[in-house]
């Protein structure tokens, strides 16, 4: 069965067998999420069919990627199946499915 990994510098920040696939992104199930690395932020955007987004930051060590992650605590219908789970900006974070 293949697996879904968030991994920056090295380090997994997600990792899952169980996801969603939605305009070409990897939704993590927020039980798959390594939460000590992720750190809320105050940064929202909007969709037309999936709603308000909130933003994780990364923070390993002393780096820290701003806004790397998102995910939709209150999605609109058509996105449910999307609740809470985690997507990674590919610019930002290295997402794999092997």
């Amino acid at each position: 069965m293949p697996t879904a990994k968030a991994i920056l510098n090295g380090t997994i920040l997600a990792e899952t067998s169980t996801w969603e696939e939605v305009e070409g992104n990897i939704y993590f199930p927020p039980s798959a999420i390594r939460e000590s690395l992720f750190a809320k932020s105050d940064h929202t955007t909007y969709c037309g069919w999936k709603g308000d987004a909130k933003y994780f930051s990364i923070v390993l060590g002393d780096e820290t990627v701003p806004n790397a992650a998102w995910y939709y605590p209150e999605p609109f219908d058509k996105a449910k199946h999307i609740k809470d789970f985690v997507a990674f900006y590919p610019n930002k974070i290295d997402v794999k499915v092997e």
